[in-house]
Formats: structure tokens, sequence, C-alpha cells
């Protein structure tokens, strides 16, 4: 996968969203260009560009293939057999259950986010009992005293937890003389070991001591195993919920939140993200011990740092074929595999405490394959008020304000804090301890937080309400002409296409909404001839490969609701040699892999919720990232952006958008680039941007709001 870069961006790029509503157009007449400039000559009739009608003739039968073109089966992407890798690590638990619910750790999701890989929902890191070696009947690790190990609490990940006695001594129930303790057993050959040590084991040397995490006293290897001593805690989150018959009072969910914040809070101060909140991770002190109402956050195996050691926040990225966390309580951002920040363990910890009010979420019960996309589309489809409906008020601030931070943006915890005052009952009546909060409270006057004067509030980014737009990219060139068509019936596409190529202009882009055809064509592409094909099949193999027999390469394809498409190749490219896949969901696996092969992509469509990629050698990329979303990803593009990225192609189907960036071998003398959402078709827009020497690059129609 690419890696971002930094550089330095010396263009105004802007973003622009036009939210209105506007009146249908019927099919406008062409613009007229401007005439050619000088010194350029018109090509000749038998160079303009030929079409092929679909449905003229029957495809001849495939010809053998010339040196430099490859073809991708056209079938749907089989799950993919190899297990991914995992890292993954387990808490000290009170009981077995608190132990690994659908955890999923740094794996290839495929259908499960509409995406290549493996499905999330198949993929737990357990260890298969039935091979590893059994745990030492005696551990004695360090200079730690010697423990019996005794029963099993429970596994999860890939380690295991077993209560530990000593053999003699002992008198304190926590700390390192303890007379019972929780051992953490992990295997050598586990996922998690590959590399020596658990990497869970860094995170607590970092962290030992901090506040909210379980202390571990010693740490080892013995034979097989790496192990961890650790402080024995009471039940989970999960047991009590269960205890009460599966209700919370508001009381008890504040006390819960306003500690858990300030649990993050201190964690997040050290440097690290937790990546795995949920009730199952949050743990109570052992039951009659003076801690016992004390809330504790373990299980360290997914934390990762937000902050590098020079004190800068970590770049930002997107890897859609990661998935880091807990189905039902990750957030947006990590199942679309978005770097992990601040942001994400908060809007964990908001489902957390909206699941232990209402005892469910309105996203639980998805099976199969397709379990994290639908998990992860309900999400980002249910808005605050629909999700909150029978919580008080303070949990649907709180999670409107967690689901709106940016990525490197800094939580205001003292507020967050706030939100729960009322709440919160007296000391007498707290079922959880907060003095995390009250300190807090102390140090920065968290009764006296209110939102400051000059803070706007932020748009909301879940409504509820999903809609389609027609998204259009625009890039600073030097004067050409340019002509649109939209609104265009099977039928008309040959009389525009044919005048179009009689005025010096080939098609540079496509696009389709509602069955019907848009068309850019201009005089800036450098192609010399063109052939274009409609069929009723999404990317017609046969036909396509005849072309590529003839020098042809694509340059253009789009698709539309009833499976149709529109192929147009060219000759004049740069191209040395493509490859196309179509599949049910966005192929970033494959896209990573023929990345490494040297390809890029060039183009893409989609037909209902089907993908077709187009990738090419020789594109005068140098590097390529992908921003894909359930909505228009306005801060990745920005961010993009801002590193010298440049949309370079576009797709969307009713549920996704997908934005493919590049990096520019040569960077051109403007880089300018700006982007439009209409509810129509943007001709009075197009003709604005003209005016700017800003023409159409790239355009389609799909998923922009939810």
């Amino acid at each position: 996968m690419p890696e971002l870069r930094s550089s330095t961006r010396q263009a105004r790029l802007r973003s622009k969203k036009l939210d209105d509503p506007q009146p249908g157009e019927p099919p406008v007449k062409p613009a007229s260009p401007a005439p050619p400039r000088a010194g350029k000559r018109a090509p000749t009739r038998a160079a303009r560009g030929r079409k092929v009608a679909a449905g003229k003739r029957a495809p001849p039968p495939p010809k053998p293939r010339r040196k430099g073109v490859e073809i991708v089966d056209l079938k749907a992407d089989p799950a993919c057999e190899d297990p991914p890798k995992a890292v993954a690590g387990v808490g000290v638990a009170g009981a077995a259950k608190n132990l690994a619910l659908n955890k999923v750790a740094q794996v290839g999701v495929n259908k499960g986010l509409k995406m290549d890989g493996e499905s999330a929902e198949k993929i737990v890191g357990v260890e298969d009992d039935s091979t590893a070696t059994p745990v030492p009947e005696r551990v004695q690790v360090g200079n730690s005293p010697e423990y019996i190990t005794d029963r099993k609490l429970g596994k999860g990940g890939f380690g295991q937890v077993y209560v530990g006695r000593r053999v003699s001594g002992g008198t304190a129930r926590t700390g390192p003389d303890a007379y019972e303790v929780a051992l953490k057993f992990e295997h050598r050959n586990s996922k998690g070991c590959n590399y020596g040590p658990p990497y869970e084991w860094q995170v607590y040397n970092a962290l030992n001591g901090c506040y909210g995490i379980p202390s571990v006293h010693y740490k080892g290897r013995q034979g097989d195993y790496y192990i961890l001593v650790m402080d024995m805690l009471g039940p989970s989150l999960w047991d009590v919920w269960n205890s009460m018959g599966q209700a919370m009072s508001a009381n008890m969910a504040a006390c819960i939140a306003v500690e858990g914040i300030s649990i993050l809070e201190k964690l997040h101060s050290k440097g690290f993200v937790h990546g795995d909140v949920k009730p199952e991770n949050f743990l109570l002190g052992q039951a009659g011990s003076p801690d016992d109402k004390k809330l504790y956050l373990i299980d360290l195996g997914l934390a990762s740092k937000w902050r590098e050691t020079g004190g800068h926040h970590v770049d930002y990225d997107q890897r859609p074929d990661i998935f880091r966390g807990t189905i039902r309580y990750a957030s947006v951002h990590a199942h679309l595999g978005r770097t992990g920040s601040r942001r994400d363990d908060l809007e964990s910890l908001a489902y957390t405490l909206i699941f232990l009010i209402r005892g469910r979420l309105p996203w639980q019960g998805y099976q199969g394959d397709t379990k994290s996309f639908l998990v992860c589309k309900k999400k980002m489809a249910t808005s605050p008020e629909m999700l909150c409906c029978f919580c008080p008020a303070p949990f649907k601030q709180f999670l409107e304000i967690v689901t709106n931070m940016k990525f490197d943006e800094e939580p205001n915890y003292a507020k967050l804090i706030s939100l729960f005052d009322g709440l919160i009952e007296s000391p007498a009546s707290r079922p959880i301890r907060i003095d995390g909060a009250l300190k807090v409270g102390q140090k920065r006057g968290r009764l006296l937080v209110n939102l400051e004067e000059d803070e706007q509030p932020k748009k909301k980014v879940r409504l509820g309400s999903p809609a389609a737009q027609w998204i259009s990219v625009y890039n600073a060139r030097r004067p050409m002409k340019q002509r649109y068509h939209y609104n265009v019936a099977d039928s008309r596409l040959s009389q525009h296409i044919e005048k179009g190529n009689e005025d010096g202009l080939y098609i540079s882009c496509v696009a389709s909404a509602a069955n019907l055809w848009a068309l850019i064509m201009d005089a800036g592409t450098g192609f010399c001839s063109q052939v274009y094909e409609l069929s009723p099949v999404f990317l017609h193999k046969d036909w396509i490969m005849e072309q590529w027999e003839k020098s042809y390469y694509i340059t253009a394809i789009a698709g539309s609701t009833n499976g149709s498409s529109l192929v147009v190749m060219s000759k004049g490219t740069p191209y040395t040699q493509q490859s196309y896949k179509v599949s049910e969901s966005f192929p970033y696996k494959w896209i990573n892999k023929k990345w490494k092969e040297g390809f890029h992509v060039t183009s893409m469509a989609t037909a209902g919720n089907r993908w077709g990629v187009v990738m090419s050698r020789n594109s005068g990329y140098s590097n390529q990232v992908v921003e894909l979303d359930f909505l228009y990803p306005s801060e990745g593009i920005h961010r993009r952006w801002e590193t010298g990225y440049r949309i370079t192609s576009t797709a969307a189907t009713n549920d996704q958008a997908a934005f493919i960036l590049s990096m520019p071998k040569r960077k051109p003398m403007d880089e300018t680039q700006e982007t439009l959402r209409t509810s129509a078709f943007p001709s009075g827009h197009v003709k604005e941007k003209w005016a700017k020497n800003l023409y159409i690059a790239s355009i389609c129609f799909g998923r922009t709001v939810c």
C-alpha cells in the first residue's frame, strides 16, 4: 500500500457543496466550445473516433492476447482462504464471559465491508487448545514468587487467563505480594508473538501505573509461553449488566461515562489509544475489597500510538482491508480502515454506554460474510436522535460530539465529563467510583465548562437521511474546448459522440444516473482515435480483448443501475499494459496487489452494487491512495490534497463512494483542484468553472450523505 508523503502544497484546493436541490433540467444543447488554438490541426476523418454499437454484430471469438495485455476473470471474488495476520490480546478478567466477543484484529475484510479479504465475523483470534502445549502447572518468571496454576478464567485473542495461587507467603489481595493473581499465557507460536514477546508488553511497559489500567507485577517466558502476572479483578460491566436484568440506570451509566472518559484521558495522555473499548473490557475491582467500585480498563492487545516520539500526531491513512476492534462497538473509522486516533475510543465508549442503557444496539443481529459492511452502514445511517431515543439527553450530546471529531482533534475531556453532571447522584448512591472524574473537575473547573462563545456548532455528519448526488471534480487546465451532455438515452449516444468527433473532441469521462448517460468530451485528451461500446453486460470481456488486440486501451467506463455499461477505449495513451476487475465489493485487496506490480488505477465505475476498476502500467503516477466511505469523505480528501495528491478517479454506488488520489510524477504548473456536489447535473456550475479555466476531470453519481 502506498504511504503518504509530506510535501508543501502550493495550489489552492477547495471543496464546495451545494445542498439546495436544483430543479430537473432537460438535456441541454451543448455549449459552443472555443475554436481550436492556432497551430493545432483537427484530426482527419480517418483518424477520428470510431464506434462499435452494442447489438449490431456478435463479438468474434477471443484472439490470443498480445504482449502487454492482462485480463481478469469477471466473476465475483471468492472469499480469501489465507488466514490473515492478527494481533490481539486478552485482558485480566474475573469471569470467562469477559473475553473476546467477536474480536477481530488487523484483518483483511472482504464482504464484511464490501472489500476484498476475509469476512471479519469468521476470524476470531483464539488459540486452538487441541494443538497448543498445556500451560505450566507452576509458574515463576523474573523475580516473581512461585504460583500454582489454578482454574481457567477464560480465553480470547491469542491468550488464556488462569488464576495463580502463591505456593507460599502472600497476604495482600492486590499488588506484588498478593496471594492470588491473574496469569495471562500467550503461546510463542501465536500470531501476536511472531517477533518475540507480545506487543501488549510494550504498551504495559509504557502505561504501568497509569490511572485505571491494572498493574503488571511480573512478566517473562517459561517454556513455550509468555506470561504476565497481574492483579486479580472482579466482574466486567457485561457481567454486571447481565446480573441487573440487562438494563442499567441512568445514574450508573453516567458514573461509567465520566470515569471511562477519565481513564481514556489518562491513557491518551501517554500517547496511546486503546482500540477495543467495550463492556467486556471494563472491569470492577475484586468484590469485598476497597476497590470493588473502582473501574479498570483491560486488554491492551489492540492499543496503538496516536502520538509519535517527537510529540506530533501520527499521519492519517486509510487501509480499507484493515479492521481492528469489535464489530458491535467499533467506530465507523475503524470499520473503514482509517488510522486509529482518540476520537475512535470515545465513539466506542458512546456505543458501550448506549448498549448498557438500552440493552441492544440497532445493528445487532446481522450475520454472514457481509456482517461488518452491514453494521458499518447501519451505524452511518442511524442518527444520534434515533440511537439515543430511550437515553437521557447527555448521552445523545456525547455521541454527537465524538462522531463529529476530526482525526487529530484533541478531545475536550472536561467538557465531555460535564455533560453528565445532572445525572450523577450523591456519593453514597454512586454504584461506581468517579475519582478520576473528580480530579479532572478540580483541575480544570469542570462545573464551569461551557461552549466557548466563538466556538461554532459543527455540522452533523450522520443525519439518518441517505442521499445521492452528482460528484464532479475540476482541474486547472490551459484554455481548451470542453463539452458535456447529460440525461442521454442509449439511442442518442452515437449522435452526440459523432458530432463531438467531427469537432475534434474525444470522450474524457462518462457517468450514469437513473439509467441515462453523461458524456464529457474535450480537446485536451491527447488521443488520436477512439472506439466505444454500449453493452447490456458490465464491462464486456470479449469486446475489450478485441480492442486490446488493436492497441486500444480503456480510458473511461460507466455502468448503469440496470447492469449495462459504456466502455470507451482510445489510442494515443501512454499505457503499456492494462488489467481490470469486476467485483461485488470494492476490490481493495486486488488494487493493493496490482500497485505492487507497477499498475495504477486509471478508471472506475459501478453498475448497481458492482464495482469495475481498470489499472494500467505507465500511467504517469508515482503513488496512489484510496478514500472509501458511506458519504463524501471530505476530511480524508483534504488531508490527501495537503500532501500533494489529486483525485484521478471516482465512482459511487447507492451505499459507498470511492476516490482514487494519485501523486503525479510530473506536477502540473497549476495544481488547483476543486470538487462539487449537486443534486442535479451541475450544468450551470460547469460554465462558471470554465470561466476560471477549471475543467471537468472526473464525474460520478452516488452516495454522498448519510
